[in-house]
């Protein structure tokens, strides 16, 4: 079984989610799981300005997918920073060049799973998970959440992310606030979960 995590990120955040997720999926027994990115879509004068090109130096190494690359995998976990409450425009960019895959249901049966930041704690991201999940559905996966068996969304003792649509954090106005223990440990757990539930269906078939 193969389970791909693809990420876009701009100061971080989403890679050390994807990290976590793919250690959770890593749980799973023969499972190979690969990280990949999304291609950037903004100019480099403006990476430069916004102070994001020394922060994406921590995953430059991580390969860049291209769209036929999806129907290699068994499972799809997106990750994606939030951009007004929906997905931000490389993720969406990529997902837009799927057209071709959908055209022949060629992801049809896979399964998906989408994770999130954001800079405030209610700056959209049940609103990005569900609408990425519209993207998913269209494309026919099979979509999973982030279950209320991990507990850590039910407590209120902290600000943290985690919803039952997908694991999420919050980065601060400044990206200063880096995933907490408990955000990395929802990835870890959705990473894990996602790639079992992909076990079965492979099993069946």
């Amino acid at each position: 079984m193969k389970t791909l995590v693809l990420f876009y990120s701009t100061y971080g955040h989403i890679y050390k989610m994807a990290e976590a997720v793919a250690e959770g999926a890593r749980e799973v027994a023969d499972n190979e799981v690969v990280i990949k990115r999304v291609p950037e879509t903004l100019p480099q004068e403006v990476l430069d300005k916004t102070g994001a090109t020394g922060a994406q130096q921590a995953f430059a190494h991580i390969p860049v997918v291209t769209p036929n690359e999806l129907t290699e995998y068994d499972a799809i976990i997106f990750g994606t920073p939030t951009r007004y409450g929906n997905l931000c425009g490389q993720m969406q960019a990529f997902m837009d060049s799927t057209g071709g895959l959908w055209a022949t249901g060629a992801l049809v049966g896979k399964v998906g799973s989408v994770f999130v930041s954001t800079a405030t704690q209610h700056g959209g991201q049940e609103t990005t998970i569900r609408s990425f999940h519209t993207e998913l559905f269209h494309h026919g996966f099979v979509v999973v959440g982030l279950p209320y068996a991990w507990q850590g969304q039910m407590g209120h003792e902290e600000v943290t992310g985690g919803t039952p649509y997908g694991a999420s954090t919050v980065a601060g106005g400044q990206g200063e606030r880096q995933p907490s223990p408990n955000e990395l440990e929802g990835a870890r757990f959705q990473g894990r979960h996602t790639a079992e539930i992909a076990r079965k269906l492979v099993a069946k078939e």
